[in-house]
This record gives C-alpha cells, structure tokens and sequence, in this order.
C-alpha cells in the first residue's frame, strides 16, 4: 500500500498519554490536516512520525514498509517547522542545498535539483538574495522547497503559517495547496487555523487529548459532526448548544437560526458583528444562555426578538458520552422551544 498508515499509535511520558491509539491513514498525493484545540496531539503526531519522537505501542508504515524504528535520518520524510530555521549568512541557493551538500550529493546533481525548486517554488529571481532580504511569504517558500530538495516519500508540515499575517496566509493559501501536491506526496499538515485546513486538506483529522474524534472532509465534519466535541469545534461562529432534556443535547449552527414571529425562544441582542455580506449577532436568552445567529448585513437587527429553527437543522448528542444520536425527532425541537418559552 502507497502512502502512510499509522495503526494503534500511542505515546507516553511519565503516566501521561499524548497519543492514544491514533489510526489514521493518508494516501498517496493527500493532504490531511490535523486539527484540534492547543495540546491536544497535533504536534506530538508529526514528532512520532519523523522519528524525532518514540511509539509507546503501535506501527507506522510508509508505503508498506513499518518505519517505527527506523532512525530519523533514514526515513526519507520533509518537515517544515513553525519556524522558518534558515541560515541568515547564506543565500537562497545555498540554504537551500545545505542539505546535499552534507549528505555528498555531486555538484551537477545538487544544481539540477536546485534549478527544478526555483523554478517551482518561483524563487529563480531570488537565489542569491538572503533571508533578510525577503518577504514572510518568500521564507516560507524557501523552507518548503529544503524539505522538498530531500526527495521525501511523506510530507510534514507543522503550522509554516503562523508567523505571516492573516492578508497574506490568505494569498499563500493556493500556491502551497499546489506546491505540497505537485510531488504525489501523503501530507500531514498540522494548523490551529480551520479556514487554512479547509483551504489546503483533502480530510481533517480532529484530535482531543491525544484521540482521533473524526476524520472526513471539511463538509461532511461540519454538516455530520461525529460527536458534541467536533459539533462544537469546527465552525465559525460556533454551534450553539442548548440545555439537555430527556439525556440528550440539541445544537444548531448559527446559520439555522433564525427569527420568527410566535413559537420561538425569546433573545436580546447584546451585539452585532458586521461581516461583509451578514453580521453574527449574538444574542442573550434567559432560558437559553448566549447565543450567535447570522444576519443580513443591510438589514438592522431589532433588540428584542424570538429565535427559532428547522427540525431537520438540529443535532442531537448524547448528554453524557457527547456521542452523536443518530436522529433528531422533530418533536425534540418543538418540546425544547415550548420549555424555554415558559
């Protein structure tokens, strides 16, 4: 099998578990995003995967062959780091090529694979500058093409785009989506960012401390959340939870609210967000708590009115486990809202 599988991975340090038997695959040529609230196993995958990091239990193979321990050296896998780590005294050319100067790759070889990075990375006007001389997006280019220069089977990239500002990660976007598939190598991406994930994946992996919560395309996560934890962390504004009656918890996402005349949750507006084309607002209910509902931006909301939504909108969980019921009778949201009326 083409690509990489980690099967049962699990890493622990002194009693803690950072990962716990994590099964993920990435085919040849995919991009997945591994994605998840701060500490929760993002970086510690990619560490366990270069070799930088040791299993506690499980494998990880590479194109059929378990690479587990393997050194890391050995592993033939391209990692880009948060930070860009490029030598300020050398220039692009020779950043660049460090590395096969080191390993003894002959000149004409090293000049042929250089010449074939700056024509892809669109550096060939930039060889002899030197880091202090480029632009954030530059840099950036720059290290991916050292970790390309290995001839990589994997590909791992750890937040490359935190540093830069929001304007230009937005730009970069398409021109790294291009660059991390034109090799045909599986990519594991890890961000804290959902829009860049969502730009770049092919599937997203949410983890929560060191587990695998689901792992599917961005509109199936967002439309068919496993359980309460992927409901709740992917989408902007978040999902809005109501109280749990009966051992079960209704959400509806903020773009499913809306307002209606009788029969609906009465709110106050406590502000407006403009966004273009809608506002978030969000709302106080007294039964409810806060809530965030989406408007039209020509429009000025009113400071009082009721909340209501479509029965086939609503996800229902499990109050204890989180789990994801499999349907949400219509009933429920009609009993819900006549509950918060009183």
């Amino acid at each position: 099998m083409r690509g990489l599988l980690l099967d049962q991975v699990t890493r622990q340090v002194e009693g803690r578990t950072l990962l716990d038997q994590l099964d993920l695959q990435v085919a040849e040529g995919e991009c997945v995003a591994l994605l998840g609230p701060s500490g929760c196993g993002k970086t510690t995958t990619l560490r366990v995967v270069a070799g930088l990091d040791p299993l506690s239990t499980g494998r990880i193979v590479l194109d059929g062959h378990d690479i587990s321990q393997i050194e890391p050296g050995q592993r033939r896998v391209g990692m880009v780091f948060q930070s860009y780590a490029l030598y300020p005294h050398l220039t692009v050319a020779e950043n660049l090529t460090l590395g096969l100067r080191i390993r003894g790759v002959p000149s004409s070889e090293r000049e042929e694979r250089l010449a074939k990075i700056l024509a892809l990375l669109q550096l060939e006007d930039l060889r002899l500058r030197r880091p202090s001389q480029l632009s954030g997006g530059q840099r950036q280019r720059v290290a991916l093409g050292r970790a390309l220069l290995r001839q990589p089977r994997l590909m791992l990239l750890d937040e490359p785009m935190s540093n830069l500002d929001a304007q230009l990660r937005e730009e970069l976007r398409p021109e790294l989506r291009r660059l991390l598939t034109s090799e045909g190598h599986p990519v594991l991406y890890v961000t804290h960012d959902q829009q860049e994930a969502v730009g770049l994946a092919d599937r997203i992996a949410v983890l929560d401390h060191g587990r695998l919560q689901q792992v599917a395309d961005p509109r199936e996560l967002h439309r068919n959340p496993a359980n309460r934890f992927v409901a709740s962390f992917i989408g902007r504004p978040a999902i809005n939870l109501f109280p749990a009656q009966a051992g079960r918890q209704l959400a509806v996402r903020p773009e499913h609210l809306h307002s209606v005349e009788m029969d609906g949750i009465p709110a106050q507006l406590l502000r407006a967000e403009w966004g273009g084309s809608q506002q978030v607002l969000w709302l106080e209910s007294s039964a409810a708590g806060l809530l965030r509902m989406l408007w039209p931006a020509a429009t000025s909301p009113p400071a009082e009115l009721r909340v209501g939504w479509d029965p086939g909108d609503a996800l229902a969980f499990d109050e204890r486990t989180g789990a994801r019921l499999p349907r949400c009778e219509p009933a429920w949201s009609r009993d819900l809202i006549r509950s918060m009326q009183k």
